[in-house]
């Protein structure tokens, strides 16, 4: 009893799943997280300095690759310093902090992929009235209640596992601090908190991603009945991106969420993390950059503004 009210924080065993040295996981995890940062950054100052860019598409693509970076940000940094010291260890308070806002930059980018798809249905379905009924206003309140929904759910959850026990094994079977891990290790009973994990998920992921599907198939018949296939394709390329991103982020991000705890393998947990949590902030900028014909074009102006210029 002594040991366990001495150290109160857990300890990552995550991957003790993986033989392999653990130096070669570092430089992967440094790569793709440099990666990650770099491109996001690009995107951000792209779309801030390029004029052709302020565009509510546009806006909202800003504030993707801030939150790419921002959630990303809350969990590698730690992953790369455990893969160089042999303490693994995270305190009750530091495990809480990073779940807090893990939890609120996932909810935020649900909502906003959301918003994003709402944008590009107007865009494409009722383009005569798109500049005046996306105006500004609009853009910065749909933005601002995405941030105070996720801010909110994480919130409920992180005080929810707070109160929890935590009187058996301490080692987190995982890369970092998460709801599904953490109610793993309670040994009290959790219904409740996998019930409301389960209930808000479907309130800000499975909602948005519905609203996302039905957006998608009014855009699909609008784009049907453009006579030209030139209009159709270049319909089409507007979503092209967001559709490819929301499809990497949600089959990643819902399976790891949208479910009560179970007994499979806690590597595929890992995994899936991982995909939601590193992979996915560094594929989409290259993405919206290789996709993105505006994007492309403006990234030239921006990197080579003498050229542009006497152009």
């Amino acid at each position: 009893m002594g040991n366990q009210t001495a150290f109160r924080g857990f300890v990552f065993v995550g991957f003790s799943h993986f033989p392999e040295p653990q130096l070669l996981f570092f430089l992967v995890f440094l790569t793709m997280y440099i990666t990650t940062l770099l491109g996001n950054g690009l995107i951000l100052a792209t779309a801030f300095l390029d004029s052709s860019l302020h565009t509510p598409m546009y806006y909202f693509i800003r504030h993707l690759s801030f939150l790419d970076m921002c959630y990303t940000s809350v969990t590698v940094p730690h992953v790369l310093k455990n893969l160089l010291i042999e303490s693994k260890a995270i305190s009750f308070q530091g495990c809480l902090a990073q779940l807090y806002f893990l939890v609120a930059f996932v909810g935020v980018e649900c909502l906003l992929l959301a918003v994003m798809a709402y944008d590009r249905y107007v865009a494409i379905c009722h383009p005569l009235t798109y500049t005046l009924f996306m105006n500004r206003t609009l853009c910065a309140q749909l933005v601002v209640a995405s941030w105070a929904c996720g801010l909110l759910n994480s919130v409920l959850h992180t005080a929810m596992t707070s109160l929890l026990p935590f009187c058996a094994s301490r080692k987190l079977d995982h890369l970092f601090c998460d709801v599904p891990q953490l109610l793993k290790l309670s040994c009290a009973d959790t219904f409740p908190n996998q019930i409301t994990l389960l209930a808000v998920t479907m309130l800000l992921g499975v909602s948005p991603f519905l609203c996302i599907v039905v957006s998608y198939i009014h855009i699909v018949a609008a784009v049907l009945r453009i006579r030209t296939s030139q209009g159709r394709r270049k319909a089409f390329s507007t979503c092209a991106s967001h559709l490819t991103v929301v499809t990497l982020f949600y089959t990643t991000c819902m399976f790891n969420y949208n479910r009560p705890t179970s007994n499979h393998p806690a590597y595929i947990d890992t995994l899936a993390s991982v995909l939601y949590n590193v992979v996915t902030p560094m594929l989409n900028p290259i993405i919206y950059c290789l996709r993105n014909k505006e994007m492309k074009e403006a990234l030239k102006r921006v990197l080579s503004p003498q050229k542009a210029l006497s152009l």
